[in-house]
């Protein structure tokens, strides 16, 4: 048998290439976007892909099964389980509980496992001839290493009222049979730590279900099925902005994108006439390298291991947009937005460009130091702190009289913080404040100061937060 565990971490998204070295064929499970990677992979090791799986409507990326069905002439093979509003809406092997997909010698078997959605499968891998038992599970969004799938995204996501508690109940009593299932056989979950599909991902990629038996909280909890329940809807991060639209993209019939695209380099006179015109602009530049010289109006995404997801939050489906980036990231920026659908790039500039471009007309901040901070606190009685933290993390702690306004959803709460008194936005240290600072200006806040060091550095040193109720929560 050929296994290769392929590793996005940017979205950090698992997938599966398998094959059958005897038959020369092979398997793709949830594949991303970007689908020269399996090709590559397939052609290194002589194999054929022949098949493709999902384990469910995915929610946080852009899946590239079509793309690679595409391209080999593979079939798809899709889950035919939960009702008609979860039916994938192009031509595919539609697959129910029980069934078996055979593969050289190797045999998948599929399950039904409903609670992070309706129609959630994974699939137990047999290894034949070496054995007739199963030795591999691959369970999608169901269960992670450490942690199991939300069940609250079709509701806070998608905007499908009541289906959060359904899902929940559905998690549980997936859960009592995954208990039943040999404890040796290996767990190959669709995710790792860092996303957003549960909340306590662990870092290593692949557990046992034994190893999960002891140490998931999830399967610790199940006999108390309210328990469970109440502690798996708690605390759950916010589903990023774009989650509704991967979850409409990838059951429905759209443009297939079977290429990387080659972005082009724009010129300066294009560039001020694209911004002129209302194209944003996206800079991808380090928080602190921005704030020394930044163009109004341009939104601060920082290119690191998050750049997806805020991305994902920040930049509309329909929304034209220009990226500053050094020429030598392009390719690997077009990847990570491709991974979402973000497809509307109109070109780039590198940070030497856009400063040549604009010169004469940036601007640039000096981010607050912690003392300065806690003078004006003292001192500035119509100060407004905007905390762009999470729900859960200012629900721990936060700095008294705070506004809450979680970043991804701030464009839509401007008319919650008054233009006319200062303002000091903070998060926990620093990256999430330079996107609220850079929208905040672009939206034409200019009474605006940043503390980017964050709750880090202010519980750090000991200053007080409180950990009441929300009140001051958006």
């Amino acid at each position: 048998m050929f296994f290769q565990h392929v590793y996005e971490k940017g979205l950090a998204q698992a997938s599966y290439v398998i094959g059958c070295q005897k038959g020369g064929v092979a398997a793709v499970i949830d594949p991303k976007r970007d689908v020269d990677t399996y090709l590559e992979i397939a052609k290194a090791n002589n194999l054929k892909i022949t098949q493709i799986y999902e384990t469910h409507i995915h929610a946080d990326f852009l899946s590239g099964s079509r793309e690679l069905a595409a391209l080999t002439g593979a079939k798809l093979y899709l889950s035919d389980e939960g009702d008609e509003s979860w039916k994938y809406e192009f031509p595919h092997v539609p697959l129910k509980h029980g069934d078996r997909i055979e593969l050289g010698n190797l045999t998948f078997e599929v399950l039904h496992t409903p609670g992070h959605t309706p129609e959630s499968i994974s699939f137990l891998l047999t290894d034949h001839p070496a054995t007739d038992s199963p030795v591999m599970f691959f369970t999608g969004d169901f269960v992670f290493v450490g942690d199991v799938g939300r069940p609250d995204l079709l509701e806070k996501a998608a905007g499908v009222k009541g289906t959060q508690q359904i899902g929940a109940e559905q998690m549980y009593d997936s859960l009592l049979e995954f208990a039943k299932i040999p404890e040796y056989v290996q767990v190959w979950p669709g995710h790792g730590a860092g996303s957003a599909c549960g909340k306590a991902l662990g870092a290593v990629p692949s557990s046992t279900v034994g190893y999960e038996k002891i140490r998931n909280w999830a399967l610790q909890m199940l006999s108390d099925k309210s328990a469970f329940i109440d502690y798996l809807l708690d605390g759950q991060p916010e589903p990023p902005k774009y989650f509704a639209m991967m979850k409409k993209l990838n059951k429905t019939d759209r443009p297939l994108l079977t290429s990387v695209p080659e972005v082009p380099r724009l010129s300066n006179e294009v560039l001020q006439k694209e911004f002129a015109g209302g194209t944003m602009i996206v800079d991808t530049r380090n928080k602190l390298e921005f704030a020394k010289a930044f163009v109004p109006g341009s939104i601060n995404i920082q290119h690191n291991s998050a750049f997806s997801t805020w991305a994902g939050w920040m930049i509309g489906y329909d929304q034209p947009f220009i990226l500053v980036l050094p020429e030598n990231e392009i390719e690997d920026v077009t990847r990570k937005l491709m991974r979402i659908g973000l497809d509307n790039i109109k070109g780039f500039v590198t940070p030497e460009q856009l400063l040549s471009a604009f010169a004469g007309q940036l601007d640039q901040y000096t981010p607050i130091e912690i003392q300065e901070f806690n003078t004006r606190l003292g001192a500035e009685a119509e100060l407004q702190v905007v905390d762009v933290r999470g729900a859960s993390e200012f629900k721990e702690g936060h700095i008294e009289g705070a506004i809450h306004v979680f970043v991804g959803t701030l464009g839509d709460n401007l008319a919650q913080i008054d233009r006319e008194k200062p303002i000091v936005v903070h998060c926990k240290s620093g990256d999430r404040a330079a996107i609220a600072y850079s929208l905040l200006r672009k939206e034409g806040f200019d009474k605006v100061d940043v503390y980017l060091a964050g709750m880090n550095e202010w519980q750090g040193q000991g200053y007080p937060v409180v950990t009441d109720e929300l009140v001051n929560m958006i």
